[in-house]
């Protein structure tokens, strides 16, 4: 019994070069894989970080346009042109109640208001708005521009301005029966569209549509002498 033969032992097998070839084109087929869906995730990261960026800088320049807007024609004087509206005395005029868009077919908005009382349009009270070479600029004095949007990250295509405006006669409120010249008052609204293109990437287009009031009114004629 103790000289009895032990079966011999099978020899180790190793990988045959088959094996070895195949796990490597599954590896490499799941690295593949891996840095194809990471790819795809920077890719869809930066255009929404691009996106980003121009609707930001978009949205920035639309408000800023809207809060400056509403105030065009203010007028630090303006009950000396309502308290003779129906007396029939020619009421003092608002010197500040032009509002220009589209200015010499320009893609602009051009707009005064008073910064005092001397009922004098000056050089610090002139602003507005203006699209110049893909990018918005903002007057903040006579013959001075600033720009307000990053030609670095968007360039700015359209620049629209178009108004909207209600007449509403006024002359029920003259003492003397108004035929010619009558009162009226002119609500002011503007449709204002900003479109812009991402400078690193062409593909982004995006664009804001707004509606703005200026909140000052223009009165135009007058009332008849009592």
């Amino acid at each position: 019994m103790l000289n009895a033969k032990r079966p011999a032992r099978r020899g180790a097998r190793g990988l045959t070069i088959v094996e070895v070839l195949i796990g490597v084109a599954i590896g490499l087929i799941v690295i593949a894989g891996v840095l194809r869906l990471f790819v795809t995730n920077m890719v869809n990261s930066r255009q929404m970080l691009v996106e980003a960026r121009v609707m930001q800088d978009l949205r920035a320049a639309a408000d800023l346009i809207a809060r400056d807007l509403r105030r065009a024609a203010y007028w630090a004087n303006a009950i000396e042109g309502t308290s003779v509206l129906g007396t029939g005395t020619s009421p003092t005029r608002n010197n500040y109640q032009t509002i220009t868009p589209n200015d010499a077919g320009g893609q602009n908005i051009l707009y005064t208001f008073a910064q005092d009382t001397n009922n004098t349009i000056e050089n610090n009270e002139q602003f507005g708005f203006q699209l110049v070479n893909g990018t918005i600029e903002m007057r903040t004095a006579a013959n001075q521009w600033q720009v307000v949007t990053d030609p670095g990250v968007m360039t700015v295509n359209e620049l629209t301005i178009t108004p909207s405006v209600v007449n509403v006669n006024v002359s029920s409120s003259c003492v003397v029966t108004c035929t010619t010249n009558c009162p009226v008052v002119t609500l002011r609204h503007y449709n204002i569209v900003l479109r812009g293109t991402a400078v690193a990437n062409a593909n982004v287009v995006r664009q804001i549509n707004m509606r703005v009031r200026a909140r000052n009114d223009e009165l135009t004629g007058q009332c008849p002498a009592a």
